[in-house]
């Protein structure tokens, strides 16, 4: 009762303000920490410039429970109304977005559109047994929740409730049909068109005929962290990152090893902060790049590779905790990545120990090294060869200062140099 009355007052001061606009926020890509922070910055400076509507136009596959909680729970504390608008035609407010289209004050989407589809997704994509203790938990937590946004809008709380438990869809005619949405709109135009005048179950009325819309974007930082919420591009990163660091040691020297590793595993560092990590796959990880390196540091005919190999992987499928997502760590990725970074990296390391392992061949004769005159060599004079300086005499003419020469001869620590052309 005391948060209507919030709203309703809010509403009023807004109207007898006579001023306003419509903010304007896109949700494009998977809902992660980054979008969330995006979503919630958006919504909280649109009630501080004293907006009038806020329309979130969203287009996303779902993504991670915490950072769809985070803005339902910034559009139901909102004190300016908020429209999610599924579109433009062609995009979907499939898993996690399905909860944030019912919490909306405004449900509206385009032709061409679709929602639901909100089962609880596992790490493998499949969901896990139906008989599973853990997965009916997961299941029967997210069917009250989205029954409850669905009841609390006055929108079919049936329908919501079987998108999470069969995973149902509609299409944005079938939507508006079984009361699922509000409004149908083909573009941000007609969405405002439609929402002028439009009363809100609190009783407020939206005005939006001539108002200007503000959009707020995403920052770099959100985008950026945007991109590395992808849990497949954060793990190619971190392989790259850690066999680049490896590279760079087994081959000493400022080059593509440390500057690209050196880079790949920052940018991953960075997307392991959006995502949620097992510690334990983490560990897998490193255990596995470990075992490898060690083969190569002392072979025991493959079988520390071998093991690391699995370790690997194991711990690659367990990086992430993902369960209840639309994201997940790609079969192929994992095997594509393993498989190629494995073989790049024996075969580099086993050059590399092979150099380091053979054994340095002295320099038995200066004969047929080529140099530098330092001095004018009539016959004798000072020449510079392979970085040294040595005595020598000239044979087959005079040699002057500078000119390139060539050794033909050596006896008692003297050279015998010829001009090189």
């Amino acid at each position: 009762m005391r948060r209507e009355l919030v709203l309703v007052l809010a509403g009023l001061a807004f109207s007898l303000l006579g001023a306003g606009e419509v903010v304007r926020l896109s949700l494009d890509g998977s809902v992660n920490p980054a979008t969330s922070g995006y979503v919630v910055r958006g919504l909280g400076e649109a009630a501080r410039r004293g907006a009038t509507l806020v329309v979130l136009v969203l287009d996303t596959p779902g993504g991670l429970d915490s950072a769809m909680k985070e803005i339902v729970e910034a559009i139901l504390a909102s004190p300016v109304p908020v429209a999610v608008w599924v579109g433009p035609p062609g995009a979907r407010a499939a898993s996690a977005g399905t909860f944030i289209l019912l919490a909306a004050d405004v449900a509206a989407m385009a032709r061409g559109t679709s929602t639901g589809a909100a089962h609880p997704v596992a790490l493998t994509g499949d969901g896990g047994r139906a008989d599973d203790p853990v997965v009916q938990k997961a299941v029967n937590d997210a069917a009250s929740r989205i029954r409850s946004l669905a009841e609390l809008r006055g929108r079919n709380a049936d329908w919501a409730e079987r998108a999470v438990r069969e995973s149902a869809t509609v299409t944005a005619v079938e939507a508006l049909d079984l009361r699922v949405i509000d409004l149908l709109a083909d573009s941000f135009p007609s969405l405002l068109s439609s929402l002028d005048g439009y009363r809100l179950r609190d009783g407020r009325v939206l005005r939006t005929a001539g108002l200007p819309v503000r959009e707020i974007g995403m920052t770099v930082r959100e985008r950026l962290f945007s991109y590395l919420a992808d849990p497949n591009l954060v793990y190619i990163l971190l392989l790259l990152g850690i066999y680049g660091l490896i590279y760079e040691f087994f081959t000493p020297g400022i080059g593509i090893g440390l500057v690209g590793g050196g880079i790949s595993l920052i940018l991953a560092l960075l997307g392991l902060q959006v995502l949620p990590v097992s510690v334990a796959g983490l560990g897998l990880v490193l255990f596995g790049v470990l075992l490898m390196v060690l083969d190569a540091l002392a072979s025991t005919e493959g079988i520390l590779t071998v093991g690391g190999v699995v370790s690997l992987v194991l711990g690659s499928l367990s990086l992430f905790e993902l369960e209840g997502t639309g994201l997940r760590l790609s079969w192929i990725t994992v095997g594509a990545t393993v498989g190629t970074l494995t073989v790049i990296f024996l075969f580099v390391a086993s050059k590399g120990l092979l150099a380091q392992r053979r054994r340095p061949r002295p320099l038995t004769t200066m004969v047929g090294l080529e140099g530098v005159a330092k001095d004018d060599l009539l016959p004798e004079g000072w020449v510079l060869v392979k970085g040294e300086y040595w005595r020598a005499q000239a044979e087959g003419g005079p040699v002057r200062r500078g000119d390139r020469i060539r050794v033909v001869g050596e006896a008692k620590g003297r050279l015998t140099v010829r001009r090189a052309d």
